[in-house]
């Protein structure tokens, strides 16, 4: 039975949702609308396709695939064309000696048989161009936007399609691990990871930073620009070759080996997808392939971001619907990849794509005619696709909007995403340490950024992200110590007031993230032991300068600068996390924002939180209420030696509880908490 004003079936567990939060109620047809729609686009899949299953492995027929016996399928969608033609090394790069056949809908294909030994008439490392005859008789040469391998030659300005198709490939060793319960990511970018000025490798990061990245207690990597982009600076989001993995730091196979050495490592690996926008290069992207405005893309205003520049996709197009969707697919399959981060959602869920929208929470503005509704179907069908093909994969949203429900399975007219980054926590430290002085800090505030989350959806909290690090922007140290990090980093330098500030609160505001903020956790690579300046990619701007473009972990390996004690608590506070898992038990439980005192407590996953965010300010016999009796030993604490700390708490310690109710608990205890200082305690008398 479909409900009223809507055409298809119920979501079948949408009274879950609205028992859970009933303020939804009154958007139930909305929540039924987009099901409807998302069921719809599916059973034409099913009726029209042959099953998502199918639909989703395009990629295996679109653009230019071998056959066993040799003969080359070649197949394009190209609506706008006249003809299409396949030209390159292989033929002299004659335009017209190898057309396509016209089919229905818009494609056209081409079967070249192999040649009499057998052989590929089209050889590996070959360059090849569609020819495109638009409708006003132009020949326009373009890359297939199936195009698996693109490079740019030093002597060129846009990219060649070079056809991929080794004799050897690259053949997967590994398992990928099963679904982790608690997110530990680290966000990546191959072409910065190395102190050396130049483009980074995939080889590099795989024997060079996997390690590091494992010995910090990561258990996941996001790596970021790997889809193919012609403009470096762009950091991987205005892309040009969507099947293609960027050529600039190494080949398919090196990319393939990174994956399958982290899943030898235990790390898992996801994608930074970009599928709210694409580049509005034509010669070697996918705007005007078939010499329209439209193809892939809304045609008109509605086609073009007003502020990134780009072109916007028409995800109501059975086409585009297939090409995002075998997108996916292959990056999981024929890479390996674990999931994605899906970049850019605020701009593919609102028509107005959240340019100067300020969002308030209130109901009503995630329901309504803004909402693009095509989008969120298709977010519906990835996920779902996703997670019926690949169960233990993991998709993240990045939508700074807050819409209820994105990260609620589809069959209760959610999302069906796992994980939304929770972006107002980045937002909300820069703000406390531009604006405030230390003795202004708000406890309350401060714990209500980071646990205002909708109850039942995950989210991946983070400290700062590639986002706070770009130009024009500061990392939190170098907000936090700013020049003299220049001169006072090292350990044989007096520890000036600037510099010991800087690194207690580094800590603190890492550790408060990661163990209120959400149900995961995400660090931007270097940012660990505290990496100074900025982000800034070569351009003409800056002389082509690699100097920012870089991650130094050189500063961290020499242990005679003060970097080392911030990677080491990073290290540890990630390891504990693993022996406990708070990112995987439910939120937990705040008894204490003191705004006089800067002290904050909380419990969670059996352990107690305290932290004092007093400049100066220290405590003896501290009360701090408790759920649980027992007696109490410090597990960490942020101002140990080790860290770069004063050394101030002794660990062994022991607190025992008394049964005097305290803040809302049972049971308290009394501590002694230095100035500016987080502390970790675990109650002895509860096994683990």
């Amino acid at each position: 039975m479909a409900a009223s004003g809507t055409q298809g079936p119920l979501a079948p567990k949408l009274p879950e949702l609205l028992e859970r939060d009933p303020y939804l109620a009154p958007f139930e047809q909305d929540f039924q609308r987009r099901y409807a729609l998302f069921y719809k686009r599916l059973k034409s899949i099913d009726d029209n396709e042959g099953g998502l299953n199918k639909f989703s492995k395009s990629y295996k027929s679109f653009g230019v695939n071998q056959f066993v016996d040799g003969g080359v399928y070649c197949k394009e969608w190209a609506p706008g064309a006249e003809a299409v033609f396949l030209t390159g090394d292989f033929n002299g790069w004659n335009p017209f000696s190898h057309p396509y056949k016209k089919m229905d809908y818009g494609k056209w294909e081409l079967f070249i048989p192999p040649g009499q030994d057998g052989f590929s008439p089209v050889p590996h490392g070959s360059k090849l161009k569609v020819v495109i005859r638009a409708q006003n008789g132009e020949l326009l040469y373009r890359i297939s936007p199936w195009a698996r391998y693109v490079v740019r030659y030093e002597d060129k300005v846009n990219y060649d399609w070079v056809h991929w198709n080794p004799p050897q490939t690259y053949i997967r060793r590994h398992h990928s691990p099963k679904k982790l319960k608690s997110l530990r990511i680290y966000e990546s970018h191959v072409g910065i990871a190395s102190p050396e000025g130049k483009i980074a490798s995939y080889k590099n990061f795989t024997y060079n930073v996997l390690p590091r990245i494992r010995d910090l207690g990561y258990n996941c990597i996001q790596l970021m620009a790997v889809m193919e982009h012609a403009y470096y600076a762009s950091f991987g989001y205005q892309v040009t070759s969507f099947f293609a993995a960027s050529s600039r730091y190494g080949t398919p196979d090196d990319l393939k080996e990174l994956i399958d050495v982290a899943h030898s490592m235990g790390l898992t690996v996801l994608l930074d997808v970009v599928h709210s926008h694409a580049s509005k290069n034509s010669e070697d992207g996918l705007n005007k392939f078939d010499g329209t405005d439209s193809c892939f893309f809304h045609s008109g205003p509605r086609g073009t971001h007003q502020v990134w520049d780009s072109r916007l996709f028409d995800y109501a197009n059975w086409e585009v619907l297939r090409f995002l969707l075998s997108n996916l697919r292959m990056w999981i399959e024929d890479y390996g990849f674990d999931g994605f981060r899906f970049d850019g959602v605020t701009s593919m869920l609102y028509h107005d794509h959240g340019i100067g929208k300020e969002f308030s929470g209130d109901y009503n503005e995630y329901f309504g005619l803004d909402v693009d509704e095509d989008a969120l179907c298709y977010l519906m069908l990835a996920n779902h696709m996703i997670n019926f093909l690949h169960p233990d994969c993991i998709t993240i949203a990045e939508d700074v909007s807050g819409m209820p429900a994105l990260c609620r399975p589809v069959a209760e007219g959610g999302g069906g995403f796992d994980y939304r980054l929770a972006m107002a926590i980045p937002d909300k430290w820069i703000k406390i340490i531009k604006e405030l002085k230390d003795e202004d800090w708000n406890m309350g505030n401060i714990v209500y950024t980071l646990t205002n989350r909708r109850y039942d959806e995950k989210y991946i909290a983070y400290a700062e992200s590639h986002d706070q690090a770009l130009v024009g922007d500061k990392t939190l140290a170098f907000r936090l110590m700013d020049a003299e990090m220049y001169t006072n980093m090292s350990v044989f330098t007096p520890l000036t007031p600037v510099i010991d500030r800087g690194i207690q609160l580094h800590k603190m505001i890492r550790l408060i993230t990661h163990t209120l903020g959400g149900d995961g956790y995400l660090n931007f690579m270097g940012n660990e032991f505290g990496h100074p300046e900025w982000l800034d990619f070569p351009r003409k701007g800056n002389n082509e300068s690699f100097h920012y473009a870089r991650r130094q972990f050189n500063l961290t390996d020499d242990h005679l600068l003060r970097y080392k004690f911030l990677n080491e608590f990073d290290r540890d506070m990630n390891k504990l996390e693993e022996k406990f898992g708070w990112l995987a038990s439910p939120p937990a439980f705040v008894s204490e924002k003191h705004e006089s005192n800067k002290v904050i407590a909380y419990e969670r996953a059996g352990l107690l939180f305290i932290f004092n965010f007093h400049p100066y300010e220290s405590y003896v016999d501290y009360r701090v209420g408790v759920e649980v009796p027992g007696k109490y030993k410090i597990l960490m604490d942020s101002d140990a030696s080790e860290y770069g700390g004063h050394q101030r708490l002794d660990h062994n310690t022991e607190y025992f509880s008394e049964e005097y109710p305290h803040n809302c608990r049972p049971n308290s205890v009394m501590v002694y908490i230095p100035s500016r200082v987080a502390i970790v305690l675990q109650n002895m008398d509860v096994p683990q």
